[in-house]
């Protein structure tokens, strides 16, 4: 059965870090290229950062420079670390495999609230 355990949400202040981090089941985490996505209030969930298995790293623009992704493959996590964060960063965020859509099993997120 599929599962997605995020943790390391929080309430930090602009300029801040976090360090998210995510549990996955090996079903999913040993086949599949992971990714961190993210959604805001009255948003679409967005891709926030991706690594594939090979370790090859992509990020969207808004967050290239200040987040980096990274996974540890004998503890089946991967990790989001965030700095510098931002008010626009403030979001549910998710884990799951690259490509991952609506139809797909999601865990609950952890929510990333950048205030002062």
């Amino acid at each position: 059965q599929a599962q997605l355990v995020e943790s390391g949400g929080g309430l930090v202040q602009p300029g801040g870090s976090l360090r998210l981090s995510c549990a996955a089941s090996g079903s999913i985490f040993t086949f599949y290229g992971m990714a961190w996505y993210r959604q805001a209030p009255r948003s679409q969930r967005e891709m926030v950062a991706t690594i594939t298995l090979g370790g090859n790293t992509n990020y969207a623009d808004s967050v290239k420079g200040r987040f980096t992704i990274s996974r540890d493959n004998v503890k089946n996590t991967v990790y989001l670390q965030m700095n510098s964060l931002k008010h626009e960063d403030t979001a549910v965020y998710y884990c799951n495999r690259i490509g991952a859509d609506m139809s797909n099993f999601w865990g609950q997120g952890t929510q990333v609230t950048v205030s002062s």
